[in-house]
């Protein structure tokens, strides 16, 4: 081959190359979805809790948002449990930022100055037996966040587990097509839809759903299962056997918490 004729080849190549790349990078920032973490810290008996949640709240907090996650939960559950837990929920903006961020808030000096009283909590006076995490990618049709509104509220947070990955594609699918319009009708707030990818009782999906109280909760739950649309959806066969089993637990925020 001729230098020339070389060099030209090399050059579209290139250009092809690059724009490929940068069609590539639209595409997927169009179709970017957050990726949420569900830490769930389970209390020691006497722990002390406020020095968790001082740890959450000057420390932890503050740094993920100085890295680029706008909003972190934290919650408590509704009502005494034993052992209690503290919920932590982490919006990072992608999956792929997910590792970066961390990393970042590991070794920033303000993050290691406003948790140094946290590491020096002694062994034989731990705070928490140990926290579980999640990781789940948010759904096509609801991809990010959304922030309930900074008033009195309650949060519930359901966990769908499947009797193997189809079975959890299929309820994904049945929420994108089908439930979201049901539960916007109805009124069943939510605040996020998460395919989990990392964590205990696998294959499952979380979501949180938000009302102003219990009563209002019941009420719009009702008018859910009496909706015609549900009752048709639900009764579709593609969408059969999709939840072999379901966990639901109430949460009410913390007076620091940012959802």
């Amino acid at each position: 081959m001729k230098r020339r004729n070389f060099i030209q080849l090399a050059a579209t190549s290139t250009s092809a190359l690059a724009a490929g790349n940068l069609s590539f990078a639209a595409e997927e920032k169009a179709g970017k979805k957050e990726l949420f973490e569900i830490r769930e810290y389970e209390i020691h008996f006497g722990g002390n809790q406020n020095a968790l949640h001082a740890y959450l709240e000057k420390a932890l907090i503050p740094a993920f948002n100085k890295f680029g996650v706008k909003n972190v939960g934290v919650f408590k559950e509704i009502g005494k449990s034993e052992p209690a837990k503290v919920y932590v929920l982490i919006a990072y903006p992608s999956m792929e930022e997910y590792g970066d961020i961390n990393m970042k808030v590991k070794s920033d000096n303000d993050f290691k100055q406003n948790s140094a009283e946290w590491d020096k909590v002694p062994a034989e006076k731990p705070v928490f037996n140990r926290y579980n995490s999640s990781l789940l990618v948010a759904f096509d049709n609801l991809s990010s966040l959304k922030v309930p509104a900074k008033e009195p509220r309650i949060f519930e947070m359901r966990t769908y587990e499947g009797y193997n990955e189809d079975a959890v594609r299929r309820k994904v699918k049945m929420f994108n097509e089908e439930e979201f319009t049901i539960f916007n009708r109805t009124k069943l707030t939510p605040v996020f839809f998460g395919d989990a990818i990392a964590g205990p009782n696998l294959p499952c999906l979380t979501y949180m759903i938000t009302f102003k109280n219990m009563e209002e909760r019941d009420k719009n739950w009702a008018a859910f299962g009496a909706d015609a649309d549900w009752k048709k959806v639900s009764n579709d066969p593609q969408y059969a056997n999709t939840v072999s089993n379901i966990r639901r637990v109430f949460l009410e925020p913390t007076p620091y918490s940012q959802v």
